[in-house]
């Protein structure tokens, strides 16, 4: 059976190995007719700047894979379960039983509030910082603790820590942040983590991480039992429709997290595991994602910065900017050319974000906006 198992992953591994990368600006073209229309590229030519997506799509060597298995889709995930556990760990420097597949990075933040709900206190959270998952913890009864930013907008780690009581179950640190794009410097997180007490889950979100050349915190998952580290395909790899994430942790806290599972590390398709697997492989269109998204992110903050909007420094493929000195309705101006932007989430100074697009989307944008 075993034997089995290795030929038929083997067979399957043919369709993402030994590709060149291609064009890069062909990243971004469907791998089916430009004339299909679905309801997301649709007539209207929206220009998606709202959810921080990868504007490059995946991979190739991840189209590819989902191409030349899509025959297989009629097959459950079960045996490829190990082949990805066993990739997301070499890459990250950890042994398998540190690792926990999700359909996203959500579904890794869920189930922790769900394991840090068991028993009744409070959470602590910058404010702003990416808030949409912890819902589930307001439902399930935890007291939500929000710490101001710095001025400079990022997030203060000395308050957080001050923050902390003994009823305490998490802390949350989202690094760097969404949606300020700030970075907490490593030095300065670990101390900070080794500060958390032993009964306070500490959950660090490296959604982001790959857009900068920081180190990952993965390192201390053995070290401190009370850390998780959460990561998504979503962003720079491209896989956000895609949906796969995963946890990081002490091998008793990812039995604990596996425990709230229904079926442990198989809620991602066989194909977006497949999809996982060959991005892993590709270091080139993740090295030119990166490089890219710096060299539009620059021109970006350069051309909004002419219309007297401050932004925050940003590590990220987003720009956290203030709309307070500018003199039109920006929102309207969006609307009227199709473009799909951020939200207003400080007030005071008229604080918002918009995505990091292609060169060509964001002088669209910027055009729009004069």
């Amino acid at each position: 059976m075993e034997t089995n198992r290795r030929l038929w992953l083997k067979k399957i591994g043919i369709g993402v190995a030994g590709i060149g990368l291609s064009n890069f600006n062909s990243f971004a073209s469907p791998l089916v007719s430009e004339n299909l229309n679905t309801s997301i590229e649709n007539d209207a030519k929206l220009i998606f700047l709202r959810s921080n997506e990868n504007p490059y799509g995946p991979s190739p060597l991840a189209r590819k894979a989902f191409v030349d298995n899509a025959n297989i889709s009629n097959r459950y995930n079960w045996d490829i379960e190990a082949q990805i556990v066993s990739a997301i760990a070499l890459k990250n420097s950890v042994k398998d039983e540190n690792i926990l597949l999700g359909a996203g990075s959500t579904e890794i933040l869920d189930l922790v509030a769900k394991f840090v709900s068991i028993d009744k206190g409070n959470y602590v959270i910058a404010d702003p910082s990416y808030d949409y998952w912890t819902v589930t913890l307001d439902n399930l009864g935890l007291t939500k603790t929000k710490v101001p930013l710095t001025a400079d907008k990022k997030i203060n780690l000395k308050a957080m820590l001050e923050a902390i009581n003994q009823d305490t179950k998490l802390v949350y640190i989202c690094n760097p942040n969404n949606p300020t794009g700030t970075i907490c410097e490593r030095d300065s997180l670990v101390e900070f983590v080794t500060k958390i007490p032993q009964n306070t889950i500490v959950l660090i979100d490296e959604a982001y991480l790959e857009f900068t050349k920081h180190q990952s915190l993965s390192n201390l998952v053995n070290e401190n039992k009370n850390v998780i580290i959460s990561k998504t395909f979503s962003k720079i790899y491209g896989l956000a429709g895609a949906r796969i994430g995963y946890a990081i942790a002490n091998k008793v806290i990812i039995d604990n997290l596996a425990n709230s599972q229904s079926n442990t590390n198989n809620s991602v398709s066989v194909l977006s595991k497949l999809a996982a697997i060959a991005s892993l492989k590709d270091d080139k269109f993740v090295s030119n994602c990166y490089l890219l998204n710096e060299n539009v992110r620059q021109y970006t903050i350069s051309e909004l910065q002419k219309l007297n909007c401050v932004c925050i420094t940003s590590n990220t493929n987003f720009i956290y900017f203030s709309l307070a000195k500018y003199d039109k309705d920006y929102f309207k101006q969006l609307e009227k050319n199709n473009i799909q932007g951020g939200r207003i989430y400080e007030e005071q100074g008229k604080w918002t974000r918009i995505t990091v697009g292609k060169m060509e989307e964001m002088k669209k944008f910027i055009k729009a906006i004069q």
